[in-house]
């Protein structure tokens, strides 16, 4: 499915998130119960359906989804569970979250083939019909002057399709497993998606596959805004593919004016965190791998790759560089200087979101929250960007930094560094995009084909700008993102950076 476009399924899901801001910013504890009882009737309005066969399977697949964007999870189909059970935890002005992040909405799902061949009208009843020769198990027979497939004989080889002249026969399977890097999409006793959690390193991107918007991941943007509500201070950073994300008005300087006009106290680039992982791993890479103490190094920064290596690959967990992601040394160096504040995460990632609750690093990332999530807090607080009047411009890092938005930014960056610092050290760069590839190239280096690498994954395929929680089509965004790195005043960060790392 196209990513970018402003489809009635993208429409719903930006209602579900502007009404519960608004029952966020508005509407006191005493009256927050009915509020939100509320908003599945002002989504779906009057008695008949928009998008489903039955008003009452669309309220119920919208309430689930009210549910999820205060982090809880999702009703069980075979208990009275009221919408706001679990409400008065949820309702708090702290991070809140009910594992696991990514669910399935099983009154949404379609009960998608998951894998199924099929005759389609473009057959011709052809005299060679050279399916019905090269099926091995004899599925593909002549019915009424067409071909059929009998789906019990069938092995899914897909042998009938390739050798059809007419292209007539299609391949169904769920898109949500097709974009499942990680084999990570099962079936219920119904027929119905499920995620295996054991498997699931929480990228998104099954969610962002489905057109039936049957999978969902938590929020904690209804906390967040409890938090701004309670005048906490609290101080955004804003990762670096945000560009773009809040409209075509929507400038780096009017962003981080909306911000501060929605509360928060500053904002901060996470490209600053960017630069000083950059110059950490260019260190790293110079001294450990050019010099053959380590065979490769594996880059630290995208959660949904460090999740598939420690998971898959745990005997190259050692090699994932010990640099902080832009995330956490954005936020520690944020906390050093306001050591008071609380901070929040503002970007493209939906598997963020877990690392924020990591052990180690729960003190340094209060919150988390994507793109979408804050174009809806925008939409609820009626900010305006046509109208919004410019702030200083936001001008923490250097273009290094700001290209770890796209696909080969980070390894681009540190390349950028390496030449910079240690201009006699030849450097081997890799990087894949997509689950899929990264198990791939894993498989590489763990069979030693890769030694003297330095190896960057992506879990989503075209980097951060194509992340589950952005707005807008990933060419575009990863164009702006471009346009800013080579506008950028200053280009590779000093080395000086490296040794800023906070443990």
């Amino acid at each position: 499915m196209e990513r970018g476009l402003l489809t009635p399924l993208k429409k719903l899901r930006r209602q579900v998130f502007v009404e519960m801001a608004r029952v966020a910013f508005e509407t006191d504890k005493t009256e927050i119960k009915d509020a939100i009882e509320a908003i599945p009737f002002k989504i779906t309005p009057g008695d008949k359906p928009l998008y489903r066969e039955s008003i009452w399977r669309e309220r119920a697949i919208c309430s689930e989804r009210v549910r999820l964007s205060m982090g809880l999870s999702l009703r069980p189909e075979d208990a009275p569970v009221h919408l706001t059970s679990g409400l008065r935890e949820s309702d708090i002005a702290d991070k809140y979250y009910e594992p696991p992040l990514m669910q399935v909405i099983p009154s949404a799902c379609a009960a998608c083939a998951p894998n199924l061949y099929k005759v389609t009208d473009n057959c011709r009843g052809c005299v060679a019909h050279p399916c019905t020769t090269v099926c091995p198990k004899g599925a593909v027979s002549i019915v009424n002057g067409r071909s059929y497939i009998d789906q019990e004989k069938c092995i899914k080889c897909g042998k009938c399709k390739a050798a059809c002249p007419y292209d007539a026969i299609a391949h169904h399977t769920r898109p949500c497993a097709e974009a499942c890097g990680v084999k990570a999409i099962e079936s219920d006793d119904l027929g119905r998606a499920k995620i295996n959690s054991n498997k699931c390193v929480s990228c998104g991107m099954c969610m962002v596959s489905c057109p039936f918007g049957a999978i969902a991941d938590k929020s904690q943007f209804f906390q967040l805004i409890r938090a701004l509500r309670r005048g906490d201070k609290i101080i955004a950073e804003v990762a670096p593919s945000y560009l773009g994300q809040f409209g075509d008005k929507a400038t780096p300087g009017k962003v981080k004016a909306a911000l501060l006009q929605m509360g928060f106290q500053e904002v901060f680039e996470v490209a600053l965190g960017a630069d000083m992982g950059a110059a950490t791993e260019a260190e790293h890479y110079a001294e450990r791998v050019a010099t053959g103490e380590q065979p490769f190094m594996l880059t630290s920064c995208c959660p949904a790759w460090a999740m598939l290596i420690k998971r898959y690959f745990p005997e190259s967990a050692d090699k994932i560089s010990n640099t902080l992601t832009p995330m956490v040394a954005t936020a520690r160096t944020i906390k050093k200087k306001y050591p008071d504040s609380r901070v929040v995460f503002i970007g493209p990632c939906a598997a963020k979101k877990l690392e924020a609750s990591r052990r180690t690093i729960r003190s340094d990332v209060d919150f988390v929250i994507t793109f979408e999530e804050l174009s809806a807090m925008f939409e609820a607080k009626g900010i305006d960007f046509e109208t919004m009047e410019e702030s200083a411009a936001m001008n923490d890092a250097t273009g290094a930094g700001r290209g770890y938005a796209v696909a080969g930014g980070v390894a681009g960056a540190i390349e950028k560094c390496i030449a910079a610092y240690y201009p006699e050290t030849k450097v081997n760069i890799q990087h894949v995009e997509g689950l899929e590839d990264c198990r791939k190239i894993l498989l590489l280096a763990k069979m030693g084909k890769l030694n003297g690498a330095l190896i960057e994954g992506m879990g989503c395929p075209g980097g951060c700008v194509a992340g589950a929680g952005t707005n807008i089509p990933i060419n575009k965004a990863a164009a702006l993102v471009k346009k800013t790195v080579e506008s950028s005043s200053q280009q590779v960060p000093p080395k000086e950076l490296a040794e800023i790392q906070l443990d």
